[in-house]
This record gives C-alpha cells, structure tokens and sequence, in this order.
C-alpha cells in the first residue's frame, strides 16, 4: 500500500521576480544622485511605460512640479537626516500628462561604511484615499459653512428681537410720556376757554389768551419733537434743510433772548468768538443750543448762572452749555442722550425727554459730536462740528 503523502502535489514555490515586477504596488530604486535605477512592472505601467524606459530617468521627471519640489526639499532633506520617510503624499504625473496621487514610503540603503548605495521606495496608489479625503475636507468645510450661517442667522434673530423689543418699549414710553405731559396744556386750555366765557373786560380776555397761547405752544413744541424723533428712528438719522454758510452769533443770541424772557429769574452770562461763518443748517443748530440751554435751565442750581461759551478755533465750531448743581450719575450718563430719558425730574418740569435725544441727532447730522462732562461743581455739554464739509 503506497503513502497518501506521496499522491499529493508538491507546494507551488514563490517566484520572486514576478512577486518583485507584478507586485500589488510599485517599487522603484534611486541612484544617490536621485535617478532612477530600477522600477517594477506595476510603476511603469501605472506611470505608462516600458520597464525598460524608466531606469536612468531623474526622479523629478516622474513627478508633477509641485512633486517634485516636495521631493527635492523635504524627502530628500530628511532622508538624510534619518533615513527613512514613511506615508508622505506625492503627486506623479504619467507620460501623458495624466497626475497620479500616490502614498509612498522611503528608506535608504548604505553600505558598511555609511555611503548611500540606493534609496529604496514603495508607492501606493492613493486617488480613492485622496478623494475620501477631499471629500471630508468638503464636508467639514460645509459644516463649518452651515455653523457660520447658523451662528450669523442667530446673531440677526437675537438682534431683531433686541429691536423689537426697544421699539415696544420706546412705543410704550412714546404713549405713556405724551400722554402725561399732553394733559398738562391740554387742562390749561379747557379752563381757559371756559374762563373766556366768562371775563369781563378785555383786560382779562388778553390775560386768558396769552395763557392758552403759552399751552398752544408747548403743545407745538412737543409735537415737532416728536416729528423729530419719528424722522430720526425711520429714517435712519435726524435729516436737515439747506446748508449754507451762516453767522451763527445773531442766531445764538436769538435763542438766549428768548429763553431768558421766559425765565427773567435765571442768570445767563455769554461770551462768543464766532468771526468766522459756519456752514450749517441754522434753525437746526438754534434747536440743538435751544435744547441745551434749556435742559441747564430745567436741572441746573437756580441761584448759580449758566454759562455760554461759542468760538471757532482749529477749524471747528464748539458751544458749551454749562451749569452749577449736582452732578450727573454715571447710571444716568448710560442713557442721557437715548430718546423718552428725562432722569430725576421734579413734578413741575415739563417735557418729553426727547431733547438730548434730538440735540444729538443734530449734532451726527453735521458730522459733528455732543459730549457732556459733569463733576461735583459743574455739569458741561459741549458740541463740537467742522466749519465746512470735507468736499468744501
């Protein structure tokens, strides 16, 4: 009886060279002067040659530009410094043009005495690596996208809401402020024209009509304050009539009389130094200096007097209003030119808190600004604008 061992057939035995020229990736030899000594099957068909036309070649020759400068600065460099480089991405280019990306792995050969005989490489084709990874860059890419439109989308909702609500609020403070300081006249011209009824001589029919045309016009002056105010929120900035080059002292004095005519008990000391015009809206700037005058008027110390100051230097245009009394709180300051703020207010003073407000739209509207300082001894608003435009 024969042994079954020997029916079998005999193991097939690796054929090395074929492992070497068909083998799943390529491998490709360099000189020490960086050109090719020897490359397998698959590299030259890969790259679209005959294995017999690659050896000789430079190693740059299989590369695209880009290749070929990461080769020569950075695979060669630190083959040199340690002797290998492992998983470094490269692009090769075929014979016709056509580029490659591929994963390659490389390794030096030295003799005993430390010469460089060969470097040896292994290459991987790469492009279905390069795609996936092209595509997680796109995807993290709109990712990011979508989260930066997502944060900008939440930054505009919370922003519209914070709008929203200041307009119910300026809305709900436009309602109860007019309603409140409307009554006032309003009541003041009920009795008078119930007291016209019933005068007796024409002595008190003038008495009673100078006191209701006094009510018509702080009626008058609330309502253009608050035209001024809707202009400025919907418009997106207080607007102005023709400008023009204006002597602005005649126009400041006008102001200054009027307000002390209605208010003979309060002292008021000026001292201008305006040679020079200014161009500007003049009824505007009158509104602006009537607003200041008369806030200092309504909160500054009644026994103390309140001084004006109006020059032009530096090619600029500055007023002062400034007042003795207590000096304004920083938590006040937050809000003083904001529109329906009228701070600490005795129940005699009148007004809709819209002239700071108005005051400084004047003042953006010139290109100019409305600051304030105030300490223990004095509290000064101080506007400042070009004499002329930039274009002029």
């Amino acid at each position: 009886m024969s042994d079954p061992s020997h029916d079998r057939d005999p193991p097939p035995v690796e054929d090395l060279d074929d492992l070497y020229e068909n083998a799943p990736c390529g491998y490709l030899s360099l000189r020490p002067d960086a050109r090719i000594a020897k490359a397998n099957r698959t590299l030259a068909t890969w790259m679209e040659y005959e294995p017999a036309e690659i050896p000789g070649k430079p190693m740059t020759d299989l590369l695209t530009m880009a290749g070929g400068i990461f080769f020569e600065t950075h695979v060669r460099p630190l083959l040199r410094m340690q002797g290998f480089f492992n998983e470094f991405a490269i692009d090769m280019v075929t014979r016709s043009g056509n580029r490659i990306p591929m994963l390659a792995n490389a390794v030096e050969r030295r003799d005993e005495a430390g010469g460089l005989l060969f470097t040896r490489l292994t290459i991987f084709r790469a492009t279905d690596r390069r795609r996936f990874e092209r595509e997680l860059l796109d995807a993290r890419a709109a990712a990011e996208a979508a989260h930066q439109q997502s944060e900008q989308l939440r930054v505009l909702t919370e922003a519209s809401l914070r709008a929203e609500r200041e307009t119910a609020e300026l809305r709900e403070q436009f309602i109860a402020v007019l309603g409140h300081d409307l009554r006032n006249p309003l009541a003041s011209l009920s009795a008078g024209a119930r007291m016209m009824l019933k005068v007796r001589s024409p002595e008190e029919a003038v008495k009673f009509e100078a006191m209701m045309q006094n009510s018509i016009a702080r009626m008058a002056k609330m309502i253009d304050s608050v035209m001024d105010f809707a202009r400025g929120r919907m418009g997106g900035g207080l607007t102005l009539g023709e400008r023009a080059f204006q002597a602005l002292e005649p126009v400041l004095d006008q102001v200054v009389a009027e307000l002390a005519s209605a208010h003979p008990e309060r002292s008021i000391e000026t001292h201008f130094d305006l040679g020079t015009p200014v161009y500007c809206d003049a009824p505007r700037i009158a509104q602006l200096f009537s607003n200041l005058l008369g806030n200092a008027i309504t909160h500054g110390a009644p026994n103390a007097p309140i001084r004006i100051e109006g020059q032009v230097r530096n090619q600029s245009f500055e007023l002062s209003v400034a007042n003795a009394g207590q000096p304004i709180s920083e938590k006040a300051m937050e809000r003083l030119f904001q529109p329906f703020y009228r701070g600490e207010v005795r129940p005699s003073q009148q007004g809709l808190g819209l002239g700071l407000y108005i005051a400084s739209e004047i003042a953006k509207a010139h290109g100019g600004t409305l600051a304030v300082t105030s300490v223990q001894d004095e509290t000064r608003f101080t506007f400042s604008m070009p004499l002329a435009p930039p274009a002029l």
